[in-house]
């Protein structure tokens, strides 16, 4: 059962990407360019808000103490480190460069261009390494 809803919640994440305009890299520059060069397009705001909002209204009505379809719920991070750190900036330097995050880059990956190619193999190639960078790295 779970494979069906991780499948089901994926496309429907995906389709939902495309259809907001989160999958168009100019759109999210537009939004994420403040301050210029151009005009700053705020419709994203709107994709933003129709994502928090419903799931704020869930959890204040019946937020869970324990999941659906899983005995408990994944170990929640409470510290600040610099690996996290690290994602963060690369997370943010790759939003704001190209327009695109994880999510949006594989909804993209089939007709979103050469940019999209490169990113999405760029975060696969670091998906890759981290492990052996963290094997590496001494504790």
């Amino acid at each position: 059962m779970r494979p069906l809803i991780a499948c089901l919640s994926g496309a429907l994440f995906g389709a939902g990407l495309l259809v907001s305009g989160m999958t168009d890299t100019a759109k999210v520059r537009g939004f994420l360019a403040l301050l210029g060069p151009g005009p700053w397009d705020p419709t994203l705001i709107f994709v933003m808000v129709s994502g928090i909002l419903p799931m704020f209204l869930a959890w204040a009505r019946n937020g869970r103490q324990t999941p659906v379809y899983a005995a408990t719920w994944p170990e929640r991070v409470t510290g600040i480190d610099g690996p996290l750190m690290a994602g963060a900036v690369l997370f943010g330097l790759g939003w704001g460069l190209v327009g695109l995050c994880p999510g949006p880059a594989l909804a993209a990956f089939a007709w979103g261009g050469p940019e999209v190619l490169v990113f999405t193999a760029s975060m696969a190639a670091g998906m890759v390494a981290l492990p052996h960078i963290r094997k590496a790295r001494p504790a």
